[in-house]
């Protein structure tokens, strides 16, 4: 895959996941607020603050690329990604269906935000320019 496809592939996923996260709040406020019960509620936020924060971290990342295209800052948007999954679509999948046993999967998704937070820092920190 090209630069410029990988660069395009990342911010779009990034805009796709912010637009998401945005109709996620939107459907939990509307249209999940007379189902769920309010520790529900407020873990469905939560994956929609999650998922929010990160597609604009996947924006960033493509942007940083669009100077730097490295292996690091290409693992750290694929980790990026699988802590959106991970994490939120965890959360979102809990509170929907009520299924406990999937909070399991919730801590994996947020190791794999630390790791594409460190791999970025690190990236930068250890960098020669």
């Amino acid at each position: 895959m090209s630069k410029t496809n990988m660069v395009n592939l990342i911010i779009a996923f990034g805009a796709f996941n912010a637009f998401l996260a945005v109709a996620a709040g939107a459907f939990a406020a509307h249209g999940l607020k007379d189902f769920l019960s309010v520790e529900y509620l407020a873990t469905f936020k939560t994956a929609a603050d999650y998922q929010m924060m990160h597609g604009i971290g996947l924006i960033l990342i493509g942007l940083i690329n669009k100077h730097d295209t490295n292996r690091c800052n290409i693992a750290a948007a694929v980790f990026m990604f699988a802590g959106i999954i991970l994490f939120s679509g965890s959360l979102y999948a809990l509170t929907l269906t009520g299924t406990k046993w999937l909070g399991i999967i919730t801590p994996f998704g947020g190791i794999c935000f630390l790791i594409a937070w460190l791999t970025l820092g690190f990236n930068f920190l250890l960098s020669k320019d």
